[in-house]
């Protein structure tokens, strides 16, 4: 399968526009291209659209004249983001499947499996960006395993923000090593949706009109917390405000994170009140806090404090640890000021980071809602760093 003269890409295509862009995209700049749809795991309980999925990019693949190839991941699925995401709820964290599902399937079993078949490189339709960098110096870069160097250079990659905002998918990718980034393509990355649109359009995309899918698919038309009532039991717990008062119930404080509005019952009100939040859980008595006041910290109320986060000593006053770090390029500096990302599409908060070994501590200038579990992922202005997973 192998040109001799092009370099041959295994495209992961989902069926949607952004997949089947990039492998057109890819076929104009010169590679050999093959496409590849993932199947991955989804419970008996729930009707899953998988295989229109891959009908549709079937057909792109025989519009674009390219070979079409099934893997067929549903153990590695099941395993590393099925069951590592229920077993993580059913200890009290708040955990992102989509960071998962990307760090096992994507660009573990994926990537793995395409390059034992011969293909250079892997491409996905994911809106971020890398961006090759040389570096000559000896400052803290991360260098590739195995990787050595000629003349005192080497080369590392950047991971960078997609072009589009409102699109970018680098939080999802904060846990890439460099020996991975130099495999991966990300043909759509550089490019706002609109335009993506429009070259399907051009290249006459079998899928040009179709709408993008929102969440993972095994959970299909449900939510978050209906699939996990299927393998963790309910447990009817108090819901309580600020003044210590119960003023209703819920069904289990693992099934909510911080920031909710919805899914439990406020029996104590007043025609007057706002929408209640979660503010905060004790999941050890299946308590939840809430408040009118979305923003409100009850760090300083001395009975629930948001998981994760405390008060801290140093410059700045609000202090999460992390585990589990993961530095792209460069391992932050002590001292210099950063962004990060506490959920997908949140605000970028100013922060510190002091990194040691697989932890890092991130220091924030006002208290911030953070749950342990999430995904906490450090920018250098356009630049994902990496990040990590709250304590």
């Amino acid at each position: 399968m192998k040109s001799l003269k092009k370099k041959l890409v295994f495209v992961g295509m989902s069926g949607g526009v952004d997949s089947s862009v990039s492998a057109a995209l890819l076929i104009e700049a010169g590679y050999d291209v093959v496409g590849v749809f993932i199947r991955t795991w989804h419970p008996d309980f729930i009707e899953c659209n998988e295989e229109e999925e891959r009908l549709d990019a079937m057909r792109v693949a025989a519009h674009l004249d390219i070979p079409f190839l099934t893997f067929d991941f549903e153990d590695v699925y099941k395993k590393e983001v099925a069951d590592y995401m229920i077993s993580e709820y059913q200890a009290g964290h708040t955990q992102n499947g989509d960071v998962m599902s990307n760090k096992e399937v994507k660009f573990g079993a994926f990537l793995k499996k395409a390059l034992s078949m011969g293909a250079d490189y892997v491409a996905t339709g994911h809106y971020a960006a890398k961006k090759e960098k040389l570096n000559n110096s000896v400052d803290g870069r991360i260098r590739p395993q195995g990787g050595g160097k000629s003349k005192n250079y080497f080369n590392f990659f950047e991971l960078q923000k997609g072009e589009d905002p409102s699109k970018d998918q680098s939080y999802f990718l904060w846990t890439l090593k460099q020996e991975q980034l130099n495999k991966i393509l990300f043909p759509v990355g550089n490019l706002p949706k609109s335009q993506v649109r429009k070259l399907a359009k051009k290249f006459k995309i079998p899928v040009a009109e179709k709408k993008d899918s929102q969440g993972i698919c095994f959970l299909g038309d449900i939510d978050l917390k209906d699939f996990l009532k299927h393998y963790i039991k309910e447990k009817r717990g108090d819901v309580v405000n600020t003044d210590g008062e119960v003023v209703g119930y819920h069904d289990g404080a693992v099934f909510y994170t911080l920031g909710e509005r919805h899914g439990f019952v406020i029996t104590k009100k007043t025609p007057n009140d706002n929408r209640y939040y979660v503010i905060g859980k004790d999941f050890k008595k299946n308590i939840l806090l809430v408040s009118q006041d979305k923003n409100l910290n009850n760090s300083a109320d001395g009975r629930i404090r948001p998981q994760g986060g405390v008060k801290s000593k140093n410059y700045l006053n609000f202090e999460i640890l992390l585990e589990n770090t993961s530095w792209i390029s460069e391992i932050p500096k002590q001292g210099q000021e950063y962004t990060a990302q506490i959920r997908y599409h949140g605000e970028f908060l100013p922060c510190r980071v002091e990194a040691k070994g697989n932890t890092a501590k991130i220091f924030f200038d006002k208290e911030t809602m953070v749950a342990s579990g999430q995904s906490v992922v450090v920018y250098d202005e356009d630049v994902c760093l990496g990040g990590g997973v709250v304590v």
